[in-house]
């Protein structure tokens, strides 16, 4: 099977690894903007060949795109332009709505499969790419319905050969789950970064800093140029999750400031029941209308 994957970073990188590995693909055809990433992914080893984004989808049975989310519509448009029926086109932005309504109306929409692998870390670049990423990991198939039925068993087939599970939502329901499990986390590690940036003598503060501070802050590291575009998309859904964090964040500064102390360990017991929702979670079942899955939480 030949593979075309538009987007040589992290996930675009990771998905070629393993898609060879596993042997789904056998011949992958890489795209980037960047010239510099081009030469890195074909040194990596992570395609077999560069090529344009014309000559690349034209010659492929699939085509992922794998690059940031506000560059996606206008390529995605292009990609259905020229691919032929047979070729399934996949992307894995991780926010969905507008894309998905950009190509609302193309006549191969049905080649069209929106998709969000649930993985990824703090690094990008071709160098950031790693083999097992999503093994294990839940991907989003986002209003399957108007995908073609074999364009969409094609996709699932490749998630599976990444060892992915697989959920089925709307694109609307997605970027409203996404925005508080994904985006609002990104948000808040931005913004717990410049907190401490900005206290005075903040190296002694760094100096102190232990695993806790670094694995919340971690997200802080994530490149603003994906990142950014993902909040402007999913705007409605990233500020209604700002703000239900920011009244929790305010319900516990007043606890202290009151000197409360039984409202405040009662906000913390009420937090520690987390740990039971998501080892609850984990190899659980859940059906829905179109298979069974399994539950990943991270």
């Amino acid at each position: 099977m030949k593979l075309a994957v538009i987007g040589l970073g992290l996930i675009g990188g990771s998905m070629a690894l393993d898609l060879r590995k596993s042997k789904f693909a056998t011949k992958i055809i890489g795209v980037d903007a960047s010239e510099a990433n081009a030469t890195q992914a074909l040194r990596l080893g992570l395609v077999d060949e560069i090529d344009t984004l014309e000559g690349a989808v034209s010659r492929t049975d699939m085509v992922i795109i794998a690059i940031p989310v506000n560059f996606i519509p206008e390529t995605l448009s292009k990609v259905l332009d020229v691919v032929s029926d047979q070729t399934t086109v996949i992307d894995v932005g991780s926010a969905k709505k507008q894309i998905a309504d950009s190509v609302e109306n193309h006549p191969k929409r049905r080649n069209y499969v929106a998709a969000h692998p649930m993985s990824g870390t703090e690094n990008s670049g071709p160098e950031a790419a790693l083999e097992g990423l999503f093994e294990g990991k839940i991907t989003i198939i986002c209003d399957q319905e108007k995908s073609g039925p074999l364009h969409l068993a094609f996709a699932e087939k490749m998630f599976q050969s990444l060892g992915m599970n697989i959920a089925y939502m709307t694109s609307d329901e997605q970027d409203h789950s996404t925005a508080f499990i994904s985006h609002l986390p990104h948000a808040a590690a931005f913004a717990l970064a410049n907190a401490v940036l900005a206290k005075e003598n903040r190296e002694i503060i760094f100096d102190l800093a232990s695993g806790g501070f670094q694995s919340t802050v971690r997200l802080a590291k994530s490149s603003p140029e994906m990142w950014g575009p993902i909040f402007q998309q999913n705007k409605g859904y990233v500020l209604e999750s700002l703000d239900v964090y920011i009244k929790h964040l305010k319900a516990f500064r007043k606890s202290i400031e009151n000197d409360d102390p039984q409202e405040m360990y009662e906000l913390m017991r009420n937090a520690n029941r987390i740990r039971g929702v998501l080892e609850g979670q984990n190899g659980s079942l859940v059906k829905n209308e179109k298979t069974i899955i399994k539950l990943y939480t991270k």
